[in-house]
């Protein structure tokens, strides 16, 4: 039986799909997979059972990946699960940012109680007057599975849209609007843009991407919307562009300190995957991807080790082995099958910065001898054998 642990919540839709192989278990020291959305687990202590953590979401950063590698525990994700509800959020903070309908809400609200509201709303309401979406400029920064949707979803409601992404899947690109108007840089979407939204993840190449520079660059007025991470806004540089009117309005789903206070920011609570569908849908995917995993060893969508698929097993035998990325490992491990007369009949290695994954199908079961020898190869962190 295998034992899986719930850091959190985790909507019924995904857990429906265990099959009675699996059941629930309240001690993670037992646990052979974890089930996570936003619980801390950095100052966990993980226990050599734990061979998966799954994240119902795409963000990781309350996961310790690379203590989870160097213990050959695979982290996966769910990207893509959530994109619907984040499009629906970026098109509602376009027409937020567009429309002064939190102002003129909050107006409403601050004159209830008093006398003929309605005559009240018919004479105040030109203070809330704003400019429709239709005709404006939209330029989209990362046209993945948030970025490519809302980038044709704008098309259909009359926007024309700039799209930037050096690092577009084929895929991806397949399914873009062939109107978009795709450019090479970043600098153009400043440029030619009246509203500019991101939907990158933070790398060392993104965090403060929107900066001093990259403002001075934009169209007076731009609207910025930030539904991907935070940090890829310098909030200082920020908060210079909308006291010079610059930046018309910031809207963003990460408020902080900062930004939560500023004038011209329309801060929402981290609303852009809490919709029922996202929450089902990356559950989904996490159980699933978990499964796959622990039952044929196949890795999809990790963030610490490759991803490496063979699909189910029909051979005799399969081992997986989770390792760090050196010279020659590969050859070790066949060495080790042909000590034993093993036939290996299929095999596929991938790697990812410093570590890597091989995956072996034999022709016979793997004897314990050979599984010890390749567990004492240098930078081998964990095998198993699957069948």
């Amino acid at each position: 039986m295998r034992k899986v642990h719930y850091l959190n919540p985790i909507s019924p839709k995904g857990t429906a799909l265990w099959t009675e192989e699996y059941e629930k278990t309240e001690n993670l020291a037992d646990a052979q997979a974890v089930m996570v959305r936003s619980a801390q687990m950095h100052e966990l202590t993980l226990p050599e059972s734990l061979l998966a953590v799954a994240r119902a979401g795409a963000g990781v950063n309350n996961i310790p990946l690379d203590k989870c590698a160097e213990q050959g525990i695979v982290v996966f994700n769910t990207p893509g699960a959530n994109a619907n509800g984040v499009v629906e959020m970026s098109i509602c903070g376009m027409l937020l940012a567009s429309r002064d309908v939190v102002g003129g809400i909050n107006w409403v609200q601050s004159i209830v109680g008093t006398e003929n509201i309605a005559k009240q709303v018919e004479k105040g309401k030109s203070k809330f007057a704003g400019h429709e979406i239709r005709g404006k400029r939209l330029g989209v920064i990362g046209l993945g599975a948030i970025g490519g949707p809302l980038a044709n979803a704008a098309r259909k409601l009359g926007m024309e849209v700039y799209g930037c992404d050096p690092f577009i899947s084929i895929d991806a690109a397949w399914h873009l609007d062939s109107h978009i108007v795709r450019v090479k840089t970043r600098e153009e979407i400043y440029e030619n843009c009246d509203i500019i939204s991101l939907h990158v993840p933070l790398l060392d190449d993104t965090k403060g991407m929107i900066n001093r520079e990259a403002i001075s660059k934009m169209r007076d007025g731009v609207v910025i919307l930030n539904f991907a991470r935070d940090l890829l806004v310098d909030d200082d540089a920020l908060e210079e562009g909308l006291k010079s009117g610059k930046i018309r309005r910031y809207v963003t789903d990460f408020p902080n300190d900062k930004t939560a206070s500023m004038e011209g920011v329309i801060a929402i609570p981290h609303l852009g995957a809490s919709t029922e569908e996202s929450e089902d849908n990356c559950a989904k995917m996490a159980v699933r991807q978990v499964m796959n995993y622990l039952e044929n060893g196949n890795i999809i969508n990790s963030v610490n080790y490759p991803n490496c698929d063979m699909g189910v097993c029909t051979k005799a035998g399969r081992i997986t082995i989770l390792h760090r990325n050196i010279p020659n490992t590969l050859s070790r491990f066949t060495t080790a099958m042909a000590k034993e007369n093993i036939n290996i009949s299929d095999m596929m290695n991938r790697s990812r910065g410093e570590y890597a994954y091989t995956m072996l199908d034999l022709d016979h079961p793997t004897p314990q001898s050979a599984i010890e020898e390749i567990s004492a190869i240098e930078g081998v962190l964990r095998v198993r054998v699957i069948r």
